[in-house]
């Protein structure tokens, strides 16, 4: 009798509840539901202003410090180059010190530093003419040690290499004789006086960009990172700000901020905006509602290297407002952002 009232109860219990009403409907077994949308709510494209080829730079070589000169009075060993040897280069001559100096005998030290030869010619022609009746005088250059230029990162031959006459771009990447296969020329980036200028080395050398072969200078560094370390960058309503993997080159929205740590509770997802670069010149800045992947009804959104992705606590009205509750954050990591990040935003 015990188990004639049981099962009229769970037979009562099973009919009260098919009587409810689900939210959740279960499409039929077998169904098959293609899913096409973007969720991508708004795309803008942004460029920086490509730097400008200078007019071509003096021909004549301008002499610095640590430059060797072979300078010759007359013919005369004793009035010349004091034959000093450099063992490094094999060769003797005068090098020009610190202060831009050389030293001769009967003159002593003789400023030359900033000029050129046929000006540093007619100096100690000047000079000698006090000990002298007509002096003639020849000067040469030994060793260029004046003008560095910095090849770093993944050149087949990476280091200092030193400009003997105007170089530009092409004549500079050409110093290091190609590129490892690890290259990320996208990343790559012409540093002068401590900034990134505006250079696109990667259209220079792919779409063979003329305007990005710009004039180098002395000091200047070229620097060529690998893609092996992949990140993006998650900021906002978020409890683990900052840097996020990408194995093997690939990740997802939804994946990089669950590995940030998003705060549900805090974060507006339906307007994830993020700045996606292209090159050193040109980017993208894109707001995707992250709410339509989770809901089934948008296709997945893959990242791309040095997407920065920011989570806003609360509607953000445009990118200028959302751009300034990122810029300390992005200042934080200056370093380590894409060039084109660091030239559209942190400089202005």
């Amino acid at each position: 009798m015990r188990y004639i009232k049981l099962s009229v109860s769970l037979s009562v219990l099973f009919l009260f509840l098919s009587g409810c009403t689900s939210p959740y409907t279960d499409l039929p077994a077998g169904t098959v539901q293609a899913v096409t949308k973007s969720p991508i709510l708004q795309q803008q494209t942004v460029t920086v202003p490509v730097l400008k080829v200078d007019a071509l730079p003096e021909n004549d070589y301008l002499v610095g410090p640590g430059d060797v000169l072979l300078v010759n009075i007359n013919g005369k060993p004793e009035l010349s180059s004091p034959g000093l040897f450099f063992s490094n280069n094999n060769v003797s001559g005068s090098r020009i010190d610190g202060t831009g100096a050389i030293r001769l005998p009967l003159v002593g030290s003789v400023p030359v530093a900033g000029m050129s030869l046929y000006e540093i010619e007619t100096r100690l022609q000047q000079i000698f003419s006090h000990y002298l009746n007509t002096p003639w005088v020849v000067v040469e250059i030994a060793v260029y040690k004046s003008h560095p230029l910095y090849l770093l990162g993944q050149f087949r031959n990476a280091g200092t290499f030193y400009m003997d006459r105007p170089l530009t771009l092409l004549n500079g990447l050409a110093l290091g004789g190609g590129m490892l296969d690890t290259a990320n020329l996208r990343s790559a980036r012409l540093v002068r006086d401590g900034q990134i200028l505006p250079v696109d080395i990667y259209q220079l050398l792919r779409e063979g960009s003329v305007q990005q072969n710009v004039w180098l200078q002395a000091e200047d560094t070229l620097y060529v990172p690998d893609d092996k370390n992949q990140n993006v960058f998650v900021f906002g309503a978020v409890g683990k700000p900052g840097p996020v993997p990408m194995p093997n080159g690939r990740l997802s929205l939804s994946q990089a901020l669950a590995s940030a740590a998003l705060e549900e509770t805090q974060g507006t997802t339906a307007f994830v905006r993020i700045i996606r670069s292209h090159s050193i010149s040109r980017g993208e800045l894109l707001v995707v509602d992250q709410n339509l992947i989770l809901r089934g009804e948008a296709l997945p959104f893959y990242l791309s290297e040095g997407d920065i992705v920011y989570v806003p606590r609360s509607v953000v009205g445009n990118w200028n407002e959302a751009i300034k509750h990122l810029l300390p954050s992005l200042q934080a990591i200056s370093a380590t952002l894409q060039p084109f990040v660091s030239i559209k935003y942190l400089r202005e």
